[in-house]
Protein backbone atom coordinates (compact mmCIF):
# COMPACT_ATOMS: atom_id res chain seq x y z
CA UNK A 1 0.00 0.00 0.00
CA UNK A 2 1.04 3.43 -1.17
CA UNK A 3 1.51 6.26 1.22
CA UNK A 4 -1.55 8.04 -0.91
CA UNK A 5 -3.61 4.68 -0.59
CA UNK A 6 -3.38 4.99 3.70
CA UNK A 7 -4.05 8.66 3.71
CA UNK A 8 -7.18 7.30 1.14
CA UNK A 9 -7.93 4.96 3.17
CA UNK A 10 -8.24 7.04 6.43
CA UNK A 11 -9.77 9.71 4.64
CA UNK A 12 -12.65 7.29 3.90
CA UNK A 13 -13.10 6.49 7.12
CA UNK A 14 -13.41 9.98 8.40
CA UNK A 15 -15.87 10.61 5.66
CA UNK A 16 -17.67 7.61 6.40
CA UNK A 17 -17.77 8.01 9.88
CA UNK A 18 -18.97 11.38 9.43
CA UNK A 19 -21.87 10.16 7.04
CA UNK A 20 -22.99 7.62 9.40
CA UNK A 21 -23.81 10.59 12.21
CA UNK A 22 -25.91 13.15 9.32
CA UNK A 23 -27.79 10.16 7.75
CA UNK A 24 -29.68 9.57 10.05
CA UNK A 25 -30.72 12.58 11.12
CA UNK A 26 -34.33 14.49 10.22
CA UNK A 27 -34.74 17.69 8.93
CA UNK A 28 -34.29 19.41 12.24
CA UNK A 29 -31.78 17.64 12.71
CA UNK A 30 -29.76 19.09 9.39
CA UNK A 31 -30.56 22.49 10.87
CA UNK A 32 -28.75 21.53 14.23
CA UNK A 33 -26.59 25.02 14.85
CA UNK A 34 -22.92 23.82 14.92
CA UNK A 35 -20.63 26.77 15.24
CA UNK A 36 -20.85 30.46 16.87
CA UNK A 37 -21.23 31.89 13.42
CA UNK A 38 -24.18 29.73 12.55
CA UNK A 39 -23.28 26.77 10.34
CA UNK A 40 -25.72 24.55 10.21
CA UNK A 41 -25.24 20.61 10.26
CA UNK A 42 -26.18 21.05 6.61
CA UNK A 43 -23.57 24.04 6.13
CA UNK A 44 -20.93 21.70 7.54
CA UNK A 45 -21.47 18.90 4.82
CA UNK A 46 -22.03 21.28 2.31
CA UNK A 47 -18.62 22.86 2.99
CA UNK A 48 -16.99 19.44 2.89
CA UNK A 49 -18.54 18.62 -0.53
CA UNK A 50 -17.96 22.15 -2.20
CA UNK A 51 -14.10 21.68 -1.06
CA UNK A 52 -13.79 17.97 -2.35
CA UNK A 53 -15.79 19.83 -5.96
CA UNK A 54 -12.79 22.32 -5.80
CA UNK A 55 -10.04 19.58 -5.31
CA UNK A 56 -10.95 17.64 -8.18
CA UNK A 57 -11.49 20.79 -10.26
CA UNK A 58 -7.80 21.84 -9.49
CA UNK A 59 -6.34 18.22 -10.40
CA UNK A 60 -8.95 18.51 -13.52
CA UNK A 61 -9.49 21.78 -15.27
CA UNK A 62 -6.50 24.27 -13.71
CA UNK A 63 -8.15 27.17 -15.77
CA UNK A 64 -11.42 26.54 -13.93
CA UNK A 65 -9.43 26.83 -10.82
CA UNK A 66 -8.14 29.76 -11.60
CA UNK A 67 -11.17 31.69 -11.94
CA UNK A 68 -11.73 30.25 -8.86
CA UNK A 69 -8.88 31.62 -7.01
CA UNK A 70 -9.29 34.98 -8.80
CA UNK A 71 -12.73 34.96 -6.90
CA UNK A 72 -11.21 34.04 -3.56
CA UNK A 73 -8.76 36.94 -4.07
CA UNK A 74 -11.86 39.39 -4.42
CA UNK A 75 -13.73 38.35 -1.11
CA UNK A 76 -11.31 36.57 1.13
CA UNK A 77 -13.35 37.25 4.11
CA UNK A 78 -16.81 35.71 2.14
CA UNK A 79 -15.91 33.71 -0.33
CA UNK A 80 -16.18 30.34 2.26
CA UNK A 81 -19.19 31.45 3.79
CA UNK A 82 -20.84 32.43 0.52
CA UNK A 83 -20.11 28.69 -1.05
CA UNK A 84 -21.49 27.33 2.02
CA UNK A 85 -24.83 29.21 2.13
CA UNK A 86 -25.59 27.82 -1.65
CA UNK A 87 -24.44 24.18 -0.50
CA UNK A 88 -27.09 24.75 2.10
CA UNK A 89 -29.99 24.93 0.09
CA UNK A 90 -29.74 22.03 -1.31
CA UNK A 91 -32.17 19.66 0.51
CA UNK A 92 -30.22 16.95 2.94
CA UNK A 93 -30.69 13.78 0.75
CA UNK A 94 -29.82 15.17 -1.80
CA UNK A 95 -26.74 16.63 -0.70
CA UNK A 96 -25.81 13.59 1.03
CA UNK A 97 -26.04 11.67 -1.88
CA UNK A 98 -24.11 14.30 -3.89
CA UNK A 99 -21.30 14.54 -0.99
CA UNK A 100 -20.67 10.48 -1.57
CA UNK A 101 -20.32 11.09 -5.35
CA UNK A 102 -17.88 13.76 -4.59
CA UNK A 103 -15.99 11.80 -2.12
CA UNK A 104 -15.56 8.81 -4.88
CA UNK A 105 -14.94 11.30 -7.52
CA UNK A 106 -11.92 13.19 -5.22
CA UNK A 107 -10.69 9.63 -4.70
CA UNK A 108 -10.34 8.89 -8.65
CA UNK A 109 -8.96 12.44 -9.45
CA UNK A 110 -6.34 12.01 -6.77
CA UNK A 111 -4.82 8.52 -8.19
CA UNK A 112 -4.65 9.43 -11.42
CA UNK A 113 -2.22 12.63 -10.26
CA UNK A 114 1.38 12.28 -12.29
CA UNK A 115 3.99 11.29 -10.00
CA UNK A 116 5.64 14.63 -8.95
CA UNK A 117 3.06 17.16 -10.09
CA UNK A 118 1.62 19.47 -7.64
CA UNK A 119 -2.01 20.40 -7.66
CA UNK A 120 -3.08 24.45 -7.05
CA UNK A 121 -4.99 25.45 -4.43
CA UNK A 122 -5.78 28.66 -2.34
CA UNK A 123 -2.69 27.95 -0.57
CA UNK A 124 0.58 26.68 -1.81
CA UNK A 125 0.09 23.88 -4.35
CA UNK A 126 0.21 20.82 -3.17
CA UNK A 127 0.83 17.10 -4.20
CA UNK A 128 -1.58 14.44 -4.03
CA UNK A 129 -0.38 13.28 -0.67
CA UNK A 130 -1.05 16.56 0.93
CA UNK A 131 -4.15 17.60 -0.83
CA UNK A 132 -5.37 14.05 0.97
CA UNK A 133 -4.13 14.98 4.11
CA UNK A 134 -5.06 18.42 4.24
CA UNK A 135 -9.11 16.46 3.28
CA UNK A 136 -8.30 14.31 6.21
CA UNK A 137 -7.67 17.85 8.33
CA UNK A 138 -10.78 19.40 6.94
CA UNK A 139 -13.76 16.38 7.50
CA UNK A 140 -11.74 15.44 10.80
CA UNK A 141 -12.73 19.17 12.19
CA UNK A 142 -16.05 19.54 10.67
CA UNK A 143 -16.64 16.16 11.96
CA UNK A 144 -15.64 17.60 15.51
CA UNK A 145 -18.48 20.87 15.06
CA UNK A 146 -21.26 18.43 14.05
CA UNK A 147 -20.81 15.58 16.77
CA UNK A 148 -20.61 18.34 19.55
CA UNK A 149 -23.48 20.27 18.25
CA UNK A 150 -25.11 16.83 18.02
CA UNK A 151 -23.67 15.65 21.60
CA UNK A 152 -21.96 12.97 19.99
CA UNK A 153 -18.11 11.42 21.38
CA UNK A 154 -16.00 11.76 19.09
CA UNK A 155 -13.53 8.67 19.08
CA UNK A 156 -10.02 9.51 19.29
CA UNK A 157 -8.37 7.68 16.56
CA UNK A 158 -4.67 7.87 15.04
CA UNK A 159 -5.85 9.65 12.26
CA UNK A 160 -5.28 12.76 13.79
CA UNK A 161 -1.89 12.24 13.13
CA UNK A 162 -2.57 13.35 9.48
CA UNK A 163 -4.44 16.45 10.90
CA UNK A 164 -1.35 17.29 13.31
CA UNK A 165 0.95 16.79 10.57
CA UNK A 166 -0.71 19.42 8.60
CA UNK A 167 -0.66 21.88 11.45
CA UNK A 168 3.10 21.38 11.71
CA UNK A 169 3.84 21.75 8.13
CA UNK A 170 1.88 25.09 8.01
CA UNK A 171 3.84 26.59 11.11
CA UNK A 172 4.99 29.16 8.60
CA UNK A 173 1.87 29.65 6.84
CA UNK A 174 -0.12 30.41 10.41
CA UNK A 175 2.41 33.69 10.57
CA UNK A 176 1.72 34.64 7.04
CA UNK A 177 -1.71 34.83 7.55
CA UNK A 178 -1.64 36.86 10.62
CA UNK A 179 1.11 39.56 8.75
CA UNK A 180 3.66 38.20 10.72
CA UNK A 181 7.30 37.18 9.90
CA UNK A 182 8.03 33.76 9.90
CA UNK A 183 10.74 33.84 12.72
CA UNK A 184 14.15 31.94 12.21
CA UNK A 185 14.96 28.91 13.70
CA UNK A 186 13.26 25.42 14.13
CA UNK A 187 11.05 24.09 16.70
CA UNK A 188 11.03 20.47 17.68
CA UNK A 189 7.85 18.87 18.12
CA UNK A 190 6.79 15.76 20.42
CA UNK A 191 3.18 14.63 20.63
CA UNK A 192 1.61 11.20 21.92
CA UNK A 193 -1.25 9.65 19.86
CA UNK A 194 -4.02 8.30 21.42
CA UNK A 195 -2.67 4.73 21.06
CA UNK A 196 0.36 6.26 22.88
CA UNK A 197 2.70 6.44 19.93
CA UNK A 198 5.14 9.03 19.50
CA UNK A 199 4.59 11.17 16.90
CA UNK A 200 7.94 13.79 15.95
CA UNK A 201 8.35 16.34 13.50
CA UNK A 202 11.80 18.89 13.32
CA UNK A 203 15.37 18.31 14.81
CA UNK A 204 15.73 16.50 17.72
CA UNK A 205 18.70 19.43 19.20
CA UNK A 206 16.05 22.59 18.10
CA UNK A 207 16.24 24.83 21.30
CA UNK A 208 12.36 25.55 21.22
CA UNK A 209 9.92 22.90 21.74
CA UNK A 210 6.43 21.60 21.63
CA UNK A 211 5.37 18.91 23.11
CA UNK A 212 1.61 17.03 24.65
CA UNK A 213 -1.22 15.15 23.77
CA UNK A 214 -1.14 14.57 19.84
CA UNK A 215 -4.66 15.02 19.51
CA UNK A 216 -5.10 17.81 21.60
CA UNK A 217 -2.58 19.68 19.22
CA UNK A 218 -4.80 18.35 16.47
CA UNK A 219 -7.73 20.24 18.07
CA UNK A 220 -5.78 22.93 18.52
CA UNK A 221 -4.17 23.80 14.82
CA UNK A 222 -7.76 23.42 13.41
CA UNK A 223 -8.70 25.56 15.65
CA UNK A 224 -11.27 24.07 17.72
CA UNK A 225 -9.65 24.54 21.38
CA UNK A 226 -8.03 27.52 22.71
CA UNK A 227 -4.55 27.15 22.99
CA UNK A 228 -4.95 27.16 27.01
CA UNK A 229 -7.69 24.20 27.37
CA UNK A 230 -5.22 21.71 25.64
CA UNK A 231 -2.72 19.45 26.99
CA UNK A 232 0.16 20.98 24.99
CA UNK A 233 3.50 22.81 26.28
CA UNK A 234 6.21 25.11 24.45
CA UNK A 235 9.39 25.85 25.59
CA UNK A 236 10.66 28.55 23.80
CA UNK A 237 9.47 32.46 22.58
CA UNK A 238 8.53 31.50 19.17
CA UNK A 239 7.03 28.40 20.33
CA UNK A 240 4.97 29.31 22.17
CA UNK A 241 3.61 32.13 20.13
CA UNK A 242 2.95 29.51 17.05
CA UNK A 243 0.48 28.23 19.81
CA UNK A 244 -1.69 31.19 20.41
CA UNK A 245 -1.72 31.22 16.36
CA UNK A 246 -1.39 27.60 15.00
CA UNK A 247 -3.91 27.11 11.80
CA UNK A 248 -3.37 23.80 9.96
CA UNK A 249 -6.02 25.23 6.91
CA UNK A 250 -5.63 27.68 3.88
CA UNK A 251 -7.12 30.99 4.53
CA UNK A 252 -7.74 33.82 7.07
CA UNK A 253 -7.75 32.28 10.11
CA UNK A 254 -11.33 33.83 11.69
CA UNK A 255 -12.27 34.30 15.10
CA UNK A 256 -10.30 32.75 17.73
CA UNK A 257 -11.64 30.09 19.48
CA UNK A 258 -13.28 30.90 22.61
CA UNK A 259 -11.84 29.16 25.62
CA UNK A 260 -14.10 26.16 27.15
CA UNK A 261 -15.10 28.60 30.35
CA UNK A 262 -16.17 30.96 28.11
CA UNK A 263 -17.96 28.17 26.21
CA UNK A 264 -20.18 27.69 29.10
CA UNK A 265 -21.43 30.95 30.13
CA UNK A 266 -22.56 31.26 26.20
CA UNK A 267 -24.21 28.34 26.43
CA UNK A 268 -26.41 29.16 29.95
Amino acid sequence: MTILDQVLTDLDAESAQLDGWVSVLDAAGWETVTTPEGWTVTHQIGHLHWTDLASVTAITDEPAFAEGLKAAAANPTGFVDEAAEEMALIPPAELLATWREGRSSLQAALRAVPDGEKIPWFGPPMSPVSMATARVMETWAHSHDVAEALGIEVPKTSRAKHVAHIGVRARGFSYLMRGEEIPEGDVRVELTGPDGDLWTWGPEDAAERVTGNGYDFALLVTRRRHYEDVDVQAVGEHASRWLTIAQAFAGLPGNDPLRLSERDLADR
